[in-house]
């Protein structure tokens, strides 16, 4: 979930004093509040943007209605057990964040139409109510880490929605996680599905089938931190060899629900997925760690890749969010079409689904490396269903069909694009 810029620390005293006359944005976070403080509802008349995330708040006030502005609004880590009815009472409410909460119930009044972005990652939600389906703005859709076991009908109302998080809740059928008239929809191109009873056992059979090596903990010689995803932090570390030491890059998981899904189900994903010059690859899974955690060791990336491209921002909710003025030769933009083209083939063909493939998860240098990466959102293609099998694969080809158009637009000969725009018309027909 974007993050609000932090706010000055004295934002409560100087809310309460009636200091912030006009604020358009407002940020809550850590302050200790039971309630919502009603000099909240005195800022209704200009206020834009609310983050009251981690308190220990329950409930919001019928009077947050009169906020017509509000079209960002963030509570999550909170104790909320019920998304509040009067959220749906908010006439400009585009984006919702309630992750990390304890809701288990979701009143039909509770979700406003003009809704684009919904979060409601990580908490124990059971049963959608049938309203989602007026929601016809929605892009995103988050709700990895609950209790659902189907989805509301009426899906095929939501024609704008691109992105899906549907990991880690209790579906015990393909069908019943992933229905025709949800996969049908003619702009959803990142979906995740990993992590529910249907297919548990197919993560496990994947693992085990195609096993990688064991390493031993002491074996590894930690450096320092490369980086922190939504599932675990990635250190630099040397891996003893016997005869020569290699550098290598170990992920260690944090064992939570992220926004994508478990854990677990992005480590069977990434040893299923095998080796292949364009992905990351796994080197082996972590053995003996001394606190019992779980962690992959993989090949040290080169330290001048960077990412292709940042992750959507709030403004561009389902798109990333590229540096300004950036331009490609077309000699590169079709190399990277063509390695990227080239890794999704061969997820494919392992059984697999990429499920986030996006420039932010594709590093590149200018020496021409190029590397799709992060199967934390990837599910593994259901073998006795080629129906939606065909469907999961079409998504990733409408995701690459994206990254194409982005890289076109970048690219001084936007037409040198051309192929690789059939290519993903083919496969996503």
């Amino acid at each position: 979930m974007p993050a609000l810029p932090d706010s000055p620390p004295d934002t409560l005293a100087r809310l309460r004093a009636g200091a912030l006359q006009g604020a358009t944005h407002l940020d809550l976070r850590h302050c200790g509040l039971q309630a919502l403080p009603p000099e909240v509802l005195a800022l209704a008349d200009t206020l834009a943007v609310l983050d009251v995330s981690d308190n220990t708040l329950t409930d919001l006030p019928d009077g947050l209605a009169a906020c017509t502005r509000l079209h960002t609004l963030f509570a999550s880590n909170n104790r909320f057990t019920t998304l509040p009815p009067v959220l749906g009472r908010l006439s400009a409410l585009d984006t919702l964040g309630f992750k990390a909460n304890r809701i288990t119930r979701v009143p039909a009044e509770a979700l406003a139409p003009t809704l684009r972005w919904l979060i409601l990652t990580d908490n124990q939600v059971a049963e959608l109510p049938v309203t989602l389906a007026r929601c016809t703005r929605l892009q995103k859709l988050m709700l990895a880490g609950n209790r659902l076991t189907r989805l509301p009908p009426g899906l095929a109302a939501l024609q704008r929605l691109e992105l899906v998080r549907l990991s880690a809740n209790r579906f015990a059928t393909v069908a019943d996680a992933l229905p025709m008239d949800l996969l049908a929809l003619p702009r959803l191109a990142w979906l995740a599905h990993g992590g529910n009873p249907h297919g548990l056992a197919v993560e496990r059979r994947a693992e085990q089938a195609d096993p990688v090596p064991h390493i031993a903990w002491p074996r590894l010689q930690m450096q320092g931190l490369l980086g922190e995803g939504a599932s675990g932090h990635i250190h630099a570390a040397v891996l003893d060899d016997g005869a020569a030491a290699q550098p290598v890059a170990v992920k260690l998981f944090k064992g939570a629900v992220t926004s994508d899904g478990l854990p677990a189900s992005e480590m069977a994903a990434s040893i299923a997925a095998g080796t292949h010059p364009h992905l990351v690859g796994v080197l082996g899974r972590i053995s003996a760690h001394p606190a019992g955690r779980h962690g992959l060791v993989m090949r040290r990336v080169p330290p001048q890749c960077r990412a292709l491209a940042g992750p959507p921002s709030m403004q561009s909710c389902s798109r990333d969010v590229y540096v300004p003025g950036l331009r490609l030769t077309a000699l590169r933009a079709s190399a990277i079409a063509q390695a990227i083209a080239s890794a999704l083939a061969h997820l494919h063909a392992r059984g697999l689904a990429h499920g986030d493939l996006y420039a932010h998860n594709i590093l590149v240098d200018e020496a021409g490396t190029c590397l799709l990466s992060d199967l934390g959102a990837a599910s593994f293609l259901p073998v006795d269903d080629p129906v939606t099998a065909t469907a999961l694969r079409r998504l990733d080809w409408r995701a690459y069909a994206v990254l194409v158009d982005e890289l076109a637009t970048r690219c001084d000969a936007p037409q040198a694009l051309q192929p690789w725009r059939r290519q993903a018309a083919d496969h996503g027909a």
